[in-house]
Parts: C-alpha cells; sequence; structure tokens
C-alpha cells in the first residue's frame, strides 16, 4: 500500500451518510444556528477557530468541487488539509485497513472520505479515533438540504460551505 500526501494551502486572503431527513431536529437546527453565527463573524474571528488543526482528505483521485468546498471550509476556520491518496481503493487486508487508519488519527484531527468504499469508510471511523466524514461536502451528505434552511442571499455554494464549517466546528472544537 502506497499512502501519498500532497498539502493543500487555501488561498491568499460527526458524521454520517445518512439522507438528510434522518438527521434529528436540535442537531439540524444547532447546525444552522452555528452557521448562522459564523456568517455573521469576522473573518479574523473564524480564522482562528480551528487554527492548528490538520485535516485530512482522503480521496484516490484529485479533488473535485465538493472536496475543494471541503477545503475552503476547513480554510476558512484556519485549519490545514491534506490530500491524502491512502491506496484504499480496493479491498484491503482488515490488518492494513485498520494500521492505516491509526496512522491517520495520529496525523490528523479529523478525516473527509471521498469516493471511497462504504467498508473503507468504516474501517477508518473504527479505527482513527477521530472525526470521520464520508463526503460530508457532497450534495448526497446528510446535511446538504441544510442550506436551504440557512437561507440568505448567498450563493447555494457559500450556504453549502456554511453548513460545513459548522459541521466542523461542532466536531473539532
Amino acid at each position: 500500500m502506497l499512502i501519498t500526501f500532497t498539502t493543500m494551502h487555501p488561498p491568499l486572503l460527526q458524521p454520517t451518510s445518512a439522507p438528510a431527513s434522518a438527521l434529528p431536529d436540535a442537531i439540524a437546527n444547532a447546525l444552522v444556528a452555528s452557521a448562522v453565527s459564523l456568517r455573521s463573524a469576522s473573518p479574523l474571528t473564524t480564522l482562528a477557530i480551528l487554527r492548528g488543526k490538520r485535516l485530512a482528505l482522503l480521496c484516490e483521485t484529485e479533488p473535485d468541487m465538493a472536496a475543494d468546498l471541503f477545503c475552503r471550509a476547513a480554510w476558512a476556520l484556519g485549519a490545514e488539509v491534506s490530500h491524502v491518496r491512502p491506496g484504499l481503493d480496493e479491498p484491503a487486508h482488515p490488518a492494513v485497513l485498520r494500521e492505516t487508519a491509526r496512522t491517520l488519527g495520529r496525523l490528523y484531527d479529523g478525516i473527509e472520505c471521498r469516493g471511497l468504499a462504504a467498508a473503507a469508510v468504516d474501517g477508518v471511523r473504527r479505527d482513527a479515533g477521530v472525526p470521520v466524514w464520508d463526503g460530508l461536502s457532497g450534495e448526497h451528505h446528510a446535511t446538504a438540504l441544510l442550506d436551504a434552511a440557512l437561507g440568505g442571499v448567498e450563493s447555494l455554494d457559500v450556504r453549502r460551505q456554511l453548513i460545513v464549517e459548522a459541521v466542523l466546528v461542532d466536531a473539532l472544537r
């Protein structure tokens, strides 16, 4: 197994994969309230929220638009993001998956999985010891419909980023 790391840099300036309707109202309302607070906060304030946190974007391919949205949300909060190609696109021996997850958990404060098999994501979630998301910034994640509840005049992309930021703050602060 080959693990490739690429540190991603920002521009200069818990986790579930269930349908959005499966989110309990209390959690959905708390995330929307957090996103509203983030929207009104100063960028200098938000940049300090996750300063020093390191996140992994676990993805075998080049980042897509949803992965870019995850990175922008993390950077807006002051976190660093590394693109990690774990070599888990083929079924891995359980011991290899377990050791990979444990290693990633020691290196990172949170892990976003993009395009990995459900069994691989479950293994990482079980053994990493840090928050692990499966497609958090994707349109099929449980939080995807919360951007509509957020309202506002911003674009859908900006509202979606605020929701992802709220999830990251909730899990990592």
